[in-house]
């Protein structure tokens, strides 16, 4: 049984599959030509991550196809209740990569309370001639302790992000039309643990009482769910961090949030035209940037790969 992983897979999930008697392949296929691909090699299983569509072309006109996985959380590159109609397993992994991307969000956050985005360009040019000046440019940080941090979705990596949150010190509050109440377990090393509960506020409180927004939401079907107005009801110097996906920020509106001082600083790991994101948004020396990498650590593309491995074995009814 053939496994076509189109956007790469974790050795240990190749190694799973492999032990139990299927061909994983791993050639990059481009888009335009997938189609014809999964039918030449009568691919059963499609495994993809952000960068693979799989559309209702796909699912009509591939009739060996049963089952399409997606190494992560969001499937909104996939026509998955119309894939599900028609008989095919479409299948994720929601959980294996949620502490990786809250970890990037802090990283990000770190960086900009910090201005590490623009010293780490400007030391290695002028660091040795201009020492004394970027050290009094970089003087007036901030620290993430005891500031309130507005988590936009109380899903499994929102909830990750308060934990650590809660770890560093800072106050919680969160915004999500479907959850009312998380409760949050934040273990310590030691076994220890404590439980703290958080409920849910509408967005517009959120967006007024935060010094850091952090967004953890789906592709918007329509708009921005964070524009020129919702800046405006924002702190003066607040921050703002996205992790989630490209198009949930208005770009246009949060360079000029920037530019006037609105916004103190951004992270940014999605963008509206991945693969070719603006160049005035990762230049911005107010912009930390890293290119959607959330869920790229070595940990969790192995948990990736072995939950994928394990749910394909488990529908072939492989032992």
């Amino acid at each position: 049984m053939k496994v076509l992983a189109n956007d790469g897979l974790d050795q240990s999930g190749i190694d799973a599959l492999t032990e139990k008697g299927f061909e994983v392949i791993t050639t990059k296929v481009p888009q335009e030509l997938l189609l014809d691909y999964i039918n030449e090699h009568k691919i059963r299983t499609v495994l993809v991550r952000s960068a693979t569509q799989v559309r209702k072309d796909i699912i009509d006109n591939c009739p060996s196809l049963e089952i399409i996985g997606r190494g992560g959380v969001g499937m909104d590159n996939i026509d998955v209740d119309y894939a599900r109609e028609k008989g095919i397993h479409v299948i994720n992994t929601p959980s294996a990569s949620s502490e990786s991307v809250a970890e990037l969000v802090f990283a990000h956050l770190f960086s900009g309370a910090r201005f590490l985005q623009d010293s780490n360009r400007k030391m290695p040019l002028v660091g040795d001639t201009e020492f004394a000046s970027l050290k009094k440019a970089y003087a007036a940080g901030i620290e993430l302790k005891g500031k309130t941090i507005g988590i936009v979705g109380m899903g499994r990596i929102g909830q990750e992000v308060a934990k650590i949150a809660l770890g560093l010190g800072m106050r919680v509050i969160a915004a999500d039309n479907m959850v009312g109440k998380a409760s949050i377990k934040v273990t310590f090393y030691n076994n220890q643990f404590i439980n703290v509960e958080i409920e849910t506020e509408p967005l517009e409180q959120v967006l007024r009482h935060s010094d850091f927004i952090t967004l953890h939401v789906p592709a918007q079907k329509e708009g921005y769910m964070i524009g020129a107005s919702e800046f405006e009801m924002m702190k003066d110097g607040v921050a703002i961090v996205n992790c989630s996906r490209g198009g949930v920020i208005d770009e246009v509106a949060l360079i000029e949030a920037l530019d006037s001082g609105k916004v103190r600083f951004a992270g940014l790991d999605v963008f509206i035209n991945e693969p070719t994101p603006s160049k005035d948004i990762i230049t911005h020396s107010k912009i930390s940037v890293t290119p959607h990498t959330g869920a790229s650590t070595l940990e969790a593309q192995d948990r990736i790969g072995l939950s994928l491995a394990e749910q394909i074995s488990s529908i072939f009814q492989i032992q």
